[in-house]
């Protein structure tokens, strides 16, 4: 196995010596969501710190952790550019509340669990400014499992909007980077959704601009046993079936007969044989 800390493993930058030279860089601002995950926001938080972009302004929105998260967060204040521990209204409340104070022109949000790749800013930046067509980039991140441990590689693949309609989401969410003016556009995010409200903001960016994937490895996902996407994975396709009756009107799509076939053959399964099933089928 190959640890998946932030420093394990370094990305060619030949991206990131493009941008380096460049003599206007636009500020990108990261958001940090995070409740009672003392266990990895440290690492979280100095995957970006370690990042060689120069223009980062780090935002972190704590719900009002009890297990020491804060002291953790205050460990790091004078490197942030604003953080608060506070009750919240769960995770697109504090990812609303940190792009309020956002003041950059690219815009991300890395979940307390996860960790970006060293050089993953840069080269997202760099692509945004040589293709201003495009409104959102994302690129690969591999799956971990709670000690780091790199367990497969999320399922990325290009997509758009009719095929986010039909469940082809496949957007690794720690690897995504959107324009400020889009965010401006289409969001706050869906407080109504408690899974799918990313999936969500994609749909409606899909709308009105390019959504574009690379194949270059930006960040690392983490599958525990008190993460959301392994709690409250049941939740996942009811939230994408309510979004897709509002966009189209009616339920019966092929996302509603992709939903059935993974509740009755798939959700069940061993996470390992999951993952395998998952890029070879598009589940």
């Amino acid at each position: 196995m190959v640890s998946a800390g932030y420093n394990a493993r370094r990305t060619d930058h030949r991206f990131s010596h493009l941008i380096m030279q460049a003599s206007n860089l636009p500020t990108v601002s990261i958001i940090t969501p995070s409740y009672n995950q003392a266990r990895f926001i440290e690492e979280t938080i100095r995957s970006v710190l370690v990042q060689d972009y120069p223009n980062i302004e780090y935002i972190i929105i704590d719900g009002g952790s009890t297990d020491g998260s804060p002291a953790i967060i205050q460990k790091y204040a004078g490197q942030l550019a604003w953080w608060i521990s506070e009750k919240d209204q769960g995770q697109a409340d504090a990812l609303n509340k940190g792009f309020a104070h956002a003041s950059g022109e690219i815009l991300a949000w890395l979940n307390s669990d996860d960790t970006y790749i060293p050089g993953a800013i840069s080269e997202a930046v760099t692509y945004l400014q040589a293709h201003p067509e495009v409104g959102m980039v994302y690129g690969d991140a591999d799956l971990t499992d709670e000690n780091g441990q790199v367990i497969g590689r999320f399922a990325a693949r290009q997509t758009d909007h009719r095929r986010l309609l039909r469940g082809s989401v496949h957007i690794p969410q720690a690897t995504t980077f959107f324009r400020a003016g889009l965010w401006r556009q289409i969001g706050p995010l869906d407080l109504s959704l408690f899974f799918a409200f990313d999936y969500n903001f994609w749909v409606q960016l899909a709308k009105v601009s390019r959504l574009q994937y690379l194949p270059r490895l930006w960040a690392t996902f983490r599958l525990h046993s008190k993460g959301k996407s392994v709690r409250f994975d049941d939740r996942c396709y009811p939230d994408m079936l309510r979004i897709y009756q509002r966009e189209c009107g009616h339920r019966l799509s092929w996302l509603w007969l992709r939903a059935k076939v993974r509740r009755l053959f798939y959700a069940w399964l061993p996470l390992r044989l999951r993952l395998f099933l998952r890029r070879i089928f598009i589940l």
